[in-house]
């Protein structure tokens, strides 16, 4: 009888998904996928139905349907998944710039969680964490298998907690541990000096809420340092993205008119087109913007943006290349859906996705692998990844195996385990103080003021 107790549900849940989605699929043009569905559904229910009958202990209802709903969002692309009331709350606090973390971005590559980017003055940024780490660990739990969602739940808590996470990367004979004390990430949205000769830089390291108002003030103070605002250094290296409206003020401001970007999706809801205006437009000086392989989303609209009206020249290395739009789609319970619904394409109607933006100007950094090592973690990379224009779908990668934490491997420079080079401390740290990118924005905007004020305002004159 306990048996039958649970049997009721299962077809109450069957008769539910049946009557939700048979109404939109048999109005669909091929019937057939009507039937391929309605067919699933109904094994769905029989497999529902045994679990509650047949195992060996009385499951939770909940975390079935849960779990059967995260499943189906798991074979799509890694930026659609579903949301408990829980995590529609985190992600909505995001976009404030306040949350209880580490302060990294994650992707997946290899069936192992890797750092897209630490996010500058947070504890993961200072514990030393990079670019490229592969976490095979997040404290007991191995990390082979681990969405990124359930890895931020994990990684996330109450300020003041600390939280250990096994790392890998290159140069290190073994995982190593690194224990981190989770604060208040509280993101800066923008920062801004001058670096004198007229050129002022702006650093945008998220795309929230205030962005638009926060660059404007840096602008106007800018545009107050005595000469003015000769040259620009638009910082946008390691910005994840952010809010979309966010991204179109900001190229809004540099660009006069014409498109800023547009969306394309399957249905004419995911269909928009956002342009520019002239009034508010900063003119007359140019500007340099610095790009890497952090820079993704609503950074590369505005890098793309720019790039195609001529308004900037781009400067660094390959941006990460997701050019996909998400929509937070609410359900009843307070839960959400995150669905990717459209594509990103700057102006120029190039596609972003799986792409990146290329920069005019290919400057390393000094940290980024050299051709033929091991690339920072892009968009292309990412197991199940929304393929680009013209991408070929290829086969997924064998999965590398991971030594579990404490387990020796051969280093094949002949150090023992934990052995460094003589002095590569401070060599590392010398690198780390030079900004090779920035240098070279400057040069560039200081050699063209010189071409200016000798040659075309000269002519001007004469």
């Amino acid at each position: 009888m306990k048996g039958r107790k649970w049997l009721g549900p299962a077809i109450v849940v069957l008769i539910f998904f049946v009557g939700f989605i048979s109404g939109d699929i048999t109005s669909s043009r091929d019937s057939a996928q009507a039937n391929v569905a309605f067919g699933k559904l109904k094994t769905f229910g029989d497999v529902l139905s045994q679990i509650q009958t047949s195992y060996v202990e009385e499951p939770n209802v909940d975390n079935l349907i849960n779990g059967a709903i995260k499943g189906m969002l798991q074979t799509l692309d890694p930026h659609s998944s579903y949301l408990t009331p829980d995590m529609l709350k985190q992600v909505e606090v995001e976009t404030k710039g306040s949350f209880g973390g580490l302060g990294i971005e994650i992707g997946v590559k290899e069936g192992i969680l890797t750092v897209i980017a630490p996010i500058e003055d947070t504890p993961a940024f200072r514990a030393g964490l990079r670019a490229g780490d592969k976490i095979v660990r997040i404290e007991k739990e191995p990390t082979r298998d681990m969405n990124v969602m359930d890895a931020v739940k994990r990684l996330r808590g109450e300020p003041g907690t600390s939280v250990t996470i096994w790392i890998l990367r290159d140069g290190l004979a073994e995982p190593k541990s690194y224990t981190i004390t989770r604060d208040i990430i509280k993101i800066r949205s923008v920062k801004s000096k001058n670096l004198g000769d007229g050129i002022g830089y702006v650093k945008l390291n998220q795309f929230q809420q205030d962005t638009d108002g926060e660059l404007e003030k840096a602008l106007q103070a800018q545009m107050k340092e005595k000469g003015g605002l000769k040259g620009l250094v638009l910082d946008l290296r390691n910005n994840p993205g952010g809010l979309l409206d966010q991204a179109v003020k900001v190229g809004d401001k540099f660009i006069e008119s014409g498109l800023v970007v547009y969306t394309d999706g399957r249905i004419e809801n995911q269909k928009f087109k956002y342009f520019a205006h002239k009034e508010g437009t900063y003119t007359g000086f140019p500007i340099v913007v610095l790009v890497n392989a952090g820079s993704a989303s609503a950074s590369e609209i505005v890098a793309g943006a720019l790039q195609d009206h001529g308004r900037a020249i781009l400067l660094g290395t390959q941006t990460f290349g997701k050019g996909s739009v998400q929509t937070i789609i609410p359900m009843e319970d307070g839960s959400a859906v995150r669905l990717t619904t459209a594509r990103y394409f700057t102006p120029n109607g190039r596609s972003i996705q799986a792409k990146g933006i290329e920069p005019d100007i290919v400057v390393t950094d000094g940290k980024e692998a050299p051709t033929g090592h091991p690339s920072p973690l892009r968009e292309k990379d990412i197991e199940r990844h929304l393929r680009g224009d013209g991408e070929e779908k290829e086969e997924a990668p064998a999965p590398k195996a991971m030594p579990p934490p404490g387990e020796k491997k051969e280093d094949p420079s002949g150090r023992k385990n934990g052995e460094k080079d003589a002095d590569a401390g401070d060599e590392a740290g010398k690198k780390e103080a030079k900004d090779p990118q920035l240098e070279r924005a400057v040069e560039l905007l200081k050699g063209w003021e010189i071409f200016k004020t000798r040659f075309i305002d000269k002519a001007k004159a004469s």
